[in-house]
């Protein structure tokens, strides 16, 4: 029997990127505005995980492309980076009131838990956010793969997908075409059919197959969450 997904329980996939300014790896004003959006949602009894990216720190496909280093090994590298990023979110978050816990895919018992479903669980239960690191544990999985499958492992009833400088999906590129224009909700399906590369296709397609919508926002819209008129709504179908 499948796990009936939980109304309040949401995962929220943070992008790496924006956590900096880009002259410093982490922007206190980025970092402010998130904690104080994600203390608003608690208080609103939601329970909240978070996957973050590692893209200010690392991009594997950047090692494995440019020097004679194997991907599996670059990506490795790159769930690193996510550890590091939300190592630094979890102090963050404490020092605004948010309690938080780290627990990673990759065993790293000194400076976070491992990651066991049931204990996410606990955590969340209490009030806690869980930040969830390493990714999926193995190469070629993106952070956005493991956003869907962590979402799906949690009974979460959204993942919202909070991108730096993309508000939506559109129907072509909108940083070269100024005419794109924004799709306020689309099937799953249509999205892979189309190839609209927003979101990795995995994780569509994962999403869609297990009933899991997802909402596609701007990392300056937190609050909008499950607001349908803000980014786009990627409906399981």
């Amino acid at each position: 029997m499948t796990p009936q997904k939980q109304s309040n329980r949401m995962l929220i996939k943070l992008s790496g990127e924006a956590l900096s300014d880009g002259e410093n790896k982490y922007s206190e004003a980025v970092l402010s505005d998130v904690a104080k959006k994600i203390k608003a949602l608690l208080e609103q009894d939601k329970e909240i995980c978070l996957v973050v990216g590692g893209g200010n720190l690392f991009r594997g496909a950047e090692l494995s492309g440019n020097l004679d280093i194997k991907r599996p090994t670059a990506d490795y590298i790159g769930m690193i980076a996510t550890v590091q990023n939300a190592l630094v979110v979890r102090d963050y978050f404490h020092g605004q009131g948010v309690d938080a816990r780290v627990l990673s895919a990759i065993s790293m018992n000194q400076v976070c838990e491992p990651y066991v479903p049931g204990r996410a669980i606990r955590h969340m239960q209490k009030g806690r956010v869980v930040i969830f690191a390493g990714g999926l544990g193995n190469p070629f999985f993106t952070t956005d793969s493991a956003s869907a499958q962590r979402a799906l492992e949690m009974n979460c009833s959204l993942l919202v997908m909070a991108k730096n400088g993309v508000d939506g999906v559109y129907d072509k590129d909108p940083r070269t075409n100024p005419d794109a224009k924004k799709i306020d909700q689309i099937n799953g399906s249509d999205v892979l059919e189309q190839n609209l590369k927003v979101v990795d296709g995995s994780a569509i397609s994962v999403a869609r197959d297990n009933g899991l919508p997802i909402h596609i926002i701007s990392m300056d819209h937190l609050e909008h969450i499950g607001d349908v008129s803000v980014g786009t709504v990627v409906n399981p179908e």
